[in-house]
């Protein structure tokens, strides 16, 4: 039998067709023979002449694998534009942001060092320690502000639409439409980030508790730790998503073991920071405890008035005589043999950490909540 010859076929963008052999000379890279047949070379296709209108339209391109196509937004205000979640700075923002949670974090337990013991050595009052107030209220309110543009960011980042279908090679329609976007992110992680937000210690501390304190009153210690241990738990989980986006662009939180080894150290101390402040803010609500207890036991002439232990009453003259015949801070000192158990807090009381100023008892806190852990 007598093989034919084989033909080979091929178009040009001007709508001609050519005809040739293998052994033609005409274009010799577009087409070579081997073994098992003929194949076609794809350097060749991916040539910018090859395509439709005379070569107008070109192949995407297939390097930029799993980002969606973002349409130009050349025109638009900088106010207008919509984000592509894939794209660098939205990236940088996301390891800004989380820098800013991990601080928030560190904040907000410093809000139960504000109530410390004062006095002499004779008699004892609990206080507000202001200069600290002000200094972590500026500070959080600086971290709010962080939060408060995480949320208008998120509100202008585009999304890829889950049921798309026009994936390919990982890439997806990006939703670029603002009303969209607000929809889905409502439904979503709104309700987390507002809540993580709103400076909610603030309020306590400089509106709820001044004007619900009264003379009989304290200084409410548990309802300023249960609302930052509250609004504490949302500001925690927002560090795992944006872990999870980092991770899923670059692979990596860190980009080092160094860094790697100093980021999971941070999140141990940060464990220990919290767990000391709040055994701190219990002591002196534990040592208060026993103040109060033995006050009102206590009968005419020398009757107790729960006020004498508030530091706001310290120069008056009617505290100076109580604070002379008083045996409230004697039967509280557990030093003494008292009936009055500290349990855990004892130490704190012991060592006057409630008495110490603001470095010696975070450090000491500080590495008894270590000890704990």
């Amino acid at each position: 039998m007598e093989l034919k010859k084989d033909k080979l076929v091929r178009f040009y963008s001007d709508g001609k067709r050519h005809k040739e052999t293998p052994w033609g000379k005409n274009d010799p890279s577009f087409l070579e023979k081997s073994s098992s047949g003929y194949k076609i070379s794809f350097s060749s296709v991916l040539k910018p002449e090859i395509g439709m209108d005379g070569g107008r339209n070109r192949l995407p391109e297939m390097g930029k694998i799993g980002r969606s196509k973002v349409l130009p937004q050349d025109n638009a205000l900088w106010y207008k534009r919509i984000l592509d979640p894939g794209s660098e700075i939205v990236l940088q923002w996301n390891w800004v942001f989380i820098i800013s949670c991990l601080v928030a974090l560190f904040i907000d337990p410093l809000y139960f060092y504000l109530p410390a013991v004062g006095g002499d050595a004779k008699t004892s009052c609990v206080k507000t320690d202001t200069n600290l107030r002000i200094v972590v209220t500026c500070f959080r309110t600086v971290a709010d502000i962080f939060y408060l543009l995480h949320i208008i960011i998120k509100f202008r980042t585009g999304y890829v639409a889950p049921n798309s279908s026009t994936r390919v090679f990982g890439r997806g329609e990006l939703v670029m439409d603002p009303k969209k976007i607000a929809r889905r992110y409502l439904r979503s992680d709104f309700f987390i980030d507002f809540i993580a937000t709103l400076p909610l210690p603030q309020i306590v501390i400089w509106f709820i508790i001044p004007a619900t304190r009264s003379p009989r009153t304290d200084h409410k210690n548990n309802a300023l730790a249960l609302i930052v241990l509250i609004q504490y738990i949302p500001r925690l989980y927002l560090i795992f998503p944006l872990s999870s986006q980092i991770i899923k662009a670059t692979g990596v939180v860190t980009k080092t073991a160094w860094a790697g080894a100093a980021y999971n150290l941070l999140l141990y101390m940060l464990a220990s920071h919290v767990v000391g402040a709040a055994w701190y803010v219990l002591s002196v609500d534990r040592y208060t405890s026993c103040w109060k207890k033995i006050c009102k036991k206590e009968f005419p002439p020398h009757r107790c008035n729960l006020s004498y232990l508030d530091c706001d009453t310290f120069g008056r003259s009617d505290r100076n005589t109580w604070a002379k015949v008083t045996d409230v801070f004697k039967q509280c000192d557990p030093n003494n043999d008292i009936d009055f158990q500290y349990g855990i807090f004892e130490s704190a009381v012991k060592k006057n950490v409630v008495k110490k100023g603001f470095l010696e008892k975070y450090f000491y806190c500080l590495w008894w909540g270590l000890q704990q852990l």
